[in-house]
């Protein structure tokens, strides 16, 4: 992942954006999957989007989306926005 598309000082917006994205697939797709299959997939999306995240921010995701109740989430409050 390269240090230019880091979440500070770039176009926020975009940034948001691109993680929501990457988010958004992995709980449409990963219903029922294991915790390590959604962290694998969540850090291949975030490496694809060329995105850094805050630490805390992986384990956040896994835990809602191996939560059965969440559906979609707003991922902006768990990036400081």
């Amino acid at each position: 992942m390269s240090d230019t598309n880091d979440l500070p000082g770039q176009d926020r917006p975009a940034q948001v954006e691109a993680v929501q994205a990457v988010v958004d697939r992995i709980v449409s797709w990963q219903d029922g999957a294991t915790e390590d299959t959604v962290r694998e997939e969540l850090e291949k999306g975030l490496s694809e989007a060329g995105v850094h995240v805050p630490d805390g921010f992986v384990d956040e995701v896994v835990r809602r989306v191996a939560d059965e109740e969440t559906a979609h989430f707003d991922v902006a409050p768990l990036l400081g926005r």
